[in-house]
């Protein structure tokens, strides 16, 4: 086959592929807010939890992220968000690993006060997106009650956006959401010795 037939059949079966899209996107016209689920083993949940966020103030929304474990420690991400607080409210709730406190009624409490911090901002109109870290760890451990966080996001207003990260999703919560991303770990770094990198992992 000549170079000229290659492209010619290239071409056709081009077309025929974008008049297949172009029927499927005309036959989407629902808009509404999601609930996203980010989790599995792998790397990257938080991390497009925050390119998430990103995209959002880029359309001038109003974003905001409650952590529900990790500690009030500097990252990349959250010295890059604070260029634009006039858009993003960003609460870092945790006080860290629960292999660092060691003590499971601290840990409830602070992820109960994440959680009002969470509701507020739910409640709050002026909010497009709100992304909850973590929050897949505080219901595995049982420091929230699961229907409660459940019946919060039925009940949250049809424009809102919110996106869940954390391991171990549960059941329910994959079965409510609207879109769920498992991130699978192929390979990490860690397991040959390498530590964790600025710019990288934090």
């Amino acid at each position: 086959m000549d170079e000229a037939e290659t492209n010619r059949r290239h071409a056709e079966k081009m077309k025929r592929r974008k008049a297949l899209q172009e029927r499927a996107l005309a036959s989407k016209i629902l808009e509404k807010g999601l609930l996203m689920v980010h989790t599995g083993k792998g790397k990257g949940k938080s991390t497009a939890a925050f390119g998430l966020m990103m995209r959002a103030v880029g359309h001038g929304m109003r974003v905001g992220m409650v952590q529900f474990v990790k500690g009030a420690w500097s990252t990349g991400e959250t010295v890059a968000l604070e260029r634009f607080e006039d858009l993003v409210d960003f609460y870092t709730m945790g006080e860290g690993f629960t292999w660092d406190t060691q003590d499971r009624a601290r840990d409830i409490a602070a992820a109960q006060a994440a959680w009002a911090k969470a509701k507020a901002m739910m409640d709050d109109p002026r909010y497009r997106l709100i992304v909850l870290d973590e929050l897949n760890i505080a219901l595995r451990m049982d420091y929230l009650p699961l229907e409660e966080v459940l019946a919060a996001f039925a009940a949250r207003r049809p424009d809102l956006h919110v996106c869940v990260t954390g391991r171990n999703a549960k059941p329910e919560l994959i079965a409510a959401a609207d879109l769920v991303t498992e991130m699978t770990l192929v390979k990490h770094p860690f397991e040959a010795g390498v530590k964790a990198q600025a710019g990288i992992e934090f």
